[in-house]
């Protein structure tokens, strides 16, 4: 046992690169582990600033500076950010407060539903069967409003937080886009002067997962205009806050479309019933799924993302009981940086004596 670890050991780690490159991953990981909630605004304005780097280098070829090119580029969040407060918050918030108090209504519906499959189905549902789930559906509904009340206590300390972030973070990716060499090669007088294979991994890594980010903002921006338009067109109830949610769905591959299918055919059903605008609903939805998975994602991330699929829902599902919803979000980046690491790492074939 002793050997077959010795001969791994050997194999694997005798370059000093690999020993100091484990170091830098084990310490890395301890760190975003421990420290995550602490880390988090950080990490948004890195993958803020990761995804208008593309425009300041396109402003930088009709020979802008950098300074001026992250400043044109911090007005544009700026301009972004107010929109959403002003324009896509309150709209936001209108429709959520429609559908709370429609909820009861909606309740009520789904139970009147569910009350005459007994009659309808016999043979498949039974009477108690229907208690049990309406006896789930009341203890989810409490729940819920423990939660809600839990939020509302907590919620003058998050908005007071959420206003903090909102000042420093275009201050924040501003910084980052105007001195990104500044700051890499600050990072790079705590590396070894040997790095080849950091650096290995890090250029094949910051190409990937740049691209990444992008395309992912794009996939989300596109899905939610597309979805909105189309629930608009249909006249559909909640039309934009269900249309950011399927945008939303993109981030979590396989899963997420699925999940927010749910309440879109559910609103849809209390809207119109089985009727033919409720087919409608759906078709143009499927077509909608279509795009995103058979044109778009091959679109944006066929030269970006060489994963197997299982990898992704092993990476979403890994990540995301680690980290939450930004787990999930990181899953795929976590699993290309996971596969950059193996392609690079040193395999030193052991020669026979």
């Amino acid at each position: 046992m002793l050997n077959i670890i010795k001969q791994w050991y050997q194999r694997y780690f005798t370059d000093p690169q690999t020993v100091m490159f484990a170091f830098i991953l084990v310490f890395g990981a301890l760190l975003i582990f421990v420290m995550n909630t602490h880390l988090m605004p950080i990490l948004i304005g890195i993958i803020i600033a990761y995804l208008f780097e593309g425009l300041v280098v396109r402003l930088r070829q009709i020979n802008l500076n950098r300074t001026i090119a992250a400043s044109i580029v911090t007005a544009i969040i700026l301009a972004a950010i107010v929109l959403t407060l002003f324009v896509l918050l309150p709209l936001l918030s209108r429709q959520v407060s429609e559908l709370i108090r429609e909820m009861p209504s909606m309740i009520g519906k789904g139970q009147l539903l569910l009350s005459q499959l007994p009659d309808k189905y016999p043979d498949y549902v039974s009477v108690e069967q229907v208690q049990e789930i309406f006896t789930f559906i009341r203890m989810e509904l409490s729940s819920l409003g423990q939660r809600m009340v839990s939020l509302s206590l907590d919620s003058v300390v998050g908005v007071i937080s959420f206003f903090v972030y909102l000042i420093l973070m275009p201050l924040m990716v501003f910084f980052f886009l105007k001195d990104k060499e500044m700051i890499i090669s600050w990072l790079g007088n705590f590396l070894p002067e040997e790095r080849r294979l950091i650096g290995q991994v890090w250029a094949d890594l910051d190409i990937k997962i740049a691209s990444y980010i992008r395309g992912k903002f794009i996939e989300i921006m596109v899905i939610w205009v597309a979805t909105y338009v189309a629930f608009a067109f249909m006249e559909m109830n909640y039309a934009m806050l269900l249309s950011l949610l399927v945008g939303l769905s993109v981030i979590i591959p396989y899963v997420g479309a699925t999940v927010v299918t749910i309440p879109v055919a559910m609103i849809a059903y209390f809207q119109w019933g089985f009727t033919s605008e409720f087919g409608y609903l759906l078709g143009i939805y499927a077509v909608i799924q279509f795009f995103d998975g058979n044109l778009l994602v091959p679109l944006l991330f066929s030269e970006v993302v060489n994963l197997h699929p299982l990898a992704i829902i092993v990476a979403v599902v890994f990540f995301g009981s680690l980290w939450g919803v930004w787990g999930v979000f990181f899953a795929i980046p976590l699993a290309t940086l996971i596969q950059a690491i193996l392609k690079a790492w040193p395999n030193h074939e052991l020669v026979e004596e």
